[in-house]
C-alpha cells in the first residue's frame, strides 16, 4: 500500500480524471515523485470497476482501490447485502478469507464485531484504512491466516464463521469442493465447534447436490443472480439443523429482489399442470434453473409449464413478479409452418427442450441476432416442435 496515493493532491488528480482511459494515464509521465503513472491508473480502474459494483465505495471520499484481481473476486454490493441478511444482532463473526472486505462491512452493520483475516498485508492495511473511510467501526482486519486464527478461539465463542474458498489453486482453477483453498469439507467440523454457523460462498458452477452431500448441516442454501448472471451460492450450516435444507432462488436486478423457496422433497412430490402457450410466455431467471426450483416455480406463481421437460410457462394474465423475463404472445408456430413462413430475418432465439441449437437454427431459417422480437423453439405438452414468438415486457 503506497500511502502517498492518499495526498491530498493525488486524490484530486485521481478524481479529476477519474473518467479518463486507465491505459491513457498508465502510458503518460506521473505529476508525482512518489506515484508511478501505473498505481494512478490502477485507482481510476479500480474507481470505473467501483462505480456498478460498490458505489458505497465509489461516492466515498479518500477510498483507495486494490489489485483488480481483487475487486473482480470481491462481491457486489447487491449480493453482500444477502449474508448481511443472516447475521443476528450483536453476533461475533470471523471473515477467514477476507480480501477486499466487502461482504465484512455488510455483516458489521447488524455484527458487534467481524474479524477481518487476510494473508495479503498491503490488502490488510487497504481494508484498515477503507474501514476508517467508510465509518465501520467494528472491522478488525488482521494479518493472519484465518483458519489457524479460528483454531486458536475456544470452543463455542464465536457466532459466525464465514469463507469465501479460492477456487484457484497454484494457478489452476478447481471445481470440487474439496479441492478449494481452505478445504470447508475437511475443515467443516472444527469450524462447527467454533461458531454455531458456517457461511460459505461458493462457485455457481459448483454441483449444489454434490455439496449438499459433502457438507452437514445445511440449513439455508441461497442461489444468486445479479442481472441475469449467476454469482454465488451461498450455504449456510447450522450445528444443531438436522434434515431438509431450505432453497432460496434470488434474481438481484434493477434495484429488485424476487425469490422462489422451496425443498428438494418438495420439487419431486409437487404437481404441476401443462398447457399449450396461453397469452403470456414466463422464461425462468438463471437463479431460478441453478437452484432446480422448476416445479416449485410454477406452483408458486399459479402458472402452467408447457411440458415436462420445457422449463417455460405460461397464464392468460400477466403474473408481475415472476423472478424471470415475461413475453406477451404474438403468434404460435408449428415447426412446419415456421419452416414454410420463415416469417423472421431478425430476431433472437432461443431454445428449450427442443433438438436444434441456436446457432443451426439461425443458419437454417437464416435469422439475425436482435430486435424487438423473440422466438422460444421448444417442445409443448404433446410432444409437438413449436415455435412461440413473444414480445418483452419491461
Amino acid at each position: 500500500m503506497n500511502k502517498h496515493i492518499l495526498d491530498k493532491e493525488v486524490q484530486e488528480y485521481i478524481q479529476a480524471n477519474r473518467m479518463l482511459d486507465p491505459f491513457t494515464i498508465a502510458f503518460q509521465k506521473s505529476p508525482f515523485e512518489h506515484v508511478s503513472s501505473s498505481e494512478l491508473a490502477a485507482q481510476i480502474d479500480g474507481w470505473q470497476r467501483a462505480c456498478k459494483k460498490l458505489p458505497t465505495w465509489a461516492y466515498s471520499p479518500n477510498i483507495y482501490y486494490p489489485d483488480r484481481i481483487n475487486l473482480e473476486q470481491c462481491s457486489s454490493e447487491h449480493t453482500a447485502l444477502v449474508k448481511q441478511s443472516l447475521i443476528r444482532k450483536g453476533s461475533k463473526v470471523v471473515d477467514i478469507t477476507g480480501g477486499f472486505s466487502v461482504d465484512s462491512c455488510y455483516m458489521a452493520q447488524e455484527a458487534e464485531i467481524v474479524v477481518h483475516c487476510e494473508l495479503n498485508e498491503s490488502l490488510s492495511q487497504i481494508v484498515k484504512h477503507n474501514a476508517e473511510q467508510l465509518g465501520v467501526r467494528n472491522l478488525v482486519p488482521l494479518f493472519i491466516d484465518g483458519v489457524k486464527f479460528v483454531e486458536a478461539q475456544e470452543d463455542d465463542s464465536l457466532d459466525y464463521i464465514y469463507i469465501d474458498p479460492s477456487r484457484r489453486v497454484n494457478n489452476t482453477r478447481v471445481f470440487l469442493l474439496e479441492d478449494c483453498e481452505p478445504n470447508i469439507v475437511a475443515l467443516q467440523d472444527m469450524f462447527l465447534r467454533k461458531a454455531r454457523y458456517v457461511i460459505s460462498k461458493i462457485s455457481p458452477l459448483m454441483d449444489i447436490n454434490l455439496a449438499l452431500l459433502k457438507l452437514k448441516h445445511v440449513k439455508l442454501l441461497y442461489v444468486i443472480s445479479l442481472d441475469g448472471d449467476c454469482k454465488e451460492l451461498l450455504f449456510l450450516q447450522d450445528r444443531y439443523h438436522e434434515g431438509e435444507t431450505r432453497i432460496t432462488a434470488i434474481r438481484l436486478f434493477s434495484d429488485q429482489l424476487q425469490k422462489v423457496t422451496f425443498t428438494q422433497e418438495a420439487e419431486k412430490t409437487t404437481l404441476i399442470k401443462t398447457s399449450h402457450p396461453l397469452q403470456y410466455l414466463y422464461d425462468p431467471d438463471v437463479a431460478v434453473t441453478k437452484a432446480g426450483a422448476f416445479k416449485s416455480v410454477a406452483k408458486e406463481f399459479n402458472l402452467f409449464k408447457l411440458h415436462t421437460h420445457t422449463h417455460l410457462y405460461t397464464s392468460d394474465s400477466v403474473v408481475s413478479d415472476f423472478p424471470g423475463r415475461i413475453f406477451k404472445i404474438e403468434n404460435l408456430y408449428s415447426l412446419s409452418e415456421f419452416k414454410k413462413l420463415s416469417p423472421f430475418a431478425k430476431a433472437n432465439v432461443a431454445t428449450k427442450n427442443f433438438p436444434m441449437k441456436v446457432e443451426d437454427i439461425r443458419k437454417r431459417f437464416k435469422i439475425k441476432d436482435g430486435g424487438e422480437d423473440y422466438l422460444f423453439f421448444a417442445t409443448d405438452y404433446a410432444d409437438n416442435l413449436i415455435v412461440i414468438h413473444g414480445k418483452k415486457l419491461s
